[in-house]
């Protein structure tokens, strides 16, 4: 019988480092700089009317219910996508999976934290930069600070939600990540000029 070395504590394999996608990728122009924000918790929230106020309770923060609107409160935002749909956002470190987790009414709850990727775009040229691929009208009338929704942005779907006067939050999948920072740098750079 051959005899077998037992694997001591120094020859452990090395542990693998997750990178996010685009990490530290900044463009500033004049009037404008967009950059790739760290990294948060999100989950794609499905929930019939009937199951909000649980789910609301849950999550600490009322689910927004009319069209293009968003609800925020200790660093997590909710953005209303649809009747019965919400991307919720946790920057403050906390997991609104694990949150809705115990919540026994109707609801689907998805982990999306790894697919997402968010960019902020900042400045009196913001808006600028945005509309060159994006078709929705982004004045502060149309657009309101907290306003949010699912549009495009070139050839990507986004999620877009106004977080001040001239500044946005872009969400986008992380397949599509750098296509859409590069639309967005490109589209800075023709604001600034």
């Amino acid at each position: 019988m051959a005899k077998v070395a037992a694997k001591t504590a120094s020859t452990a394999s090395p542990s693998a480092e997750r990178r996010p996608a685009l990490a530290g990728r900044t463009v500033s122009a004049t009037g404008v700089k967009v950059e790739v924000l760290p990294p948060a918790e999100r989950i794609s929230l499905r929930a019939p009317e009937a199951s909000v106020a649980a789910l609301s309770k849950a999550l600490g923060l009322t689910l927004p219910k009319q069209p293009k609107t968003s609800a925020s409160k200790g660093g997590r935002t909710a953005l209303w996508l649809g009747p019965d749909e919400w991307l919720v956002i946790d920057e403050a470190g906390k997991d609104p999976l694990a949150d809705c987790a115990g919540v026994s009414a109707l609801h689907s709850s998805v982990g999306v934290s790894h697919r997402n990727i968010a960019i902020s775009v900042a400045g009196p040229a913001a808006e600028a930069a945005i509309n060159s691929g994006c078709p929705q009208d982004l004045s502060l009338e149309a657009f309101p600070v907290g306003a949010a929704s699912r549009t495009i942005l070139g050839k990507a779907e986004i999620v877009l939600l106004r977080t001040a006067d001239e500044a946005f939050r872009v969400e986008c999948w992380r397949s599509f990540s750098d296509y859409v920072f590069t639309f967005l740098s490109e589209g800075a750079r023709d604001a600034a000029g």
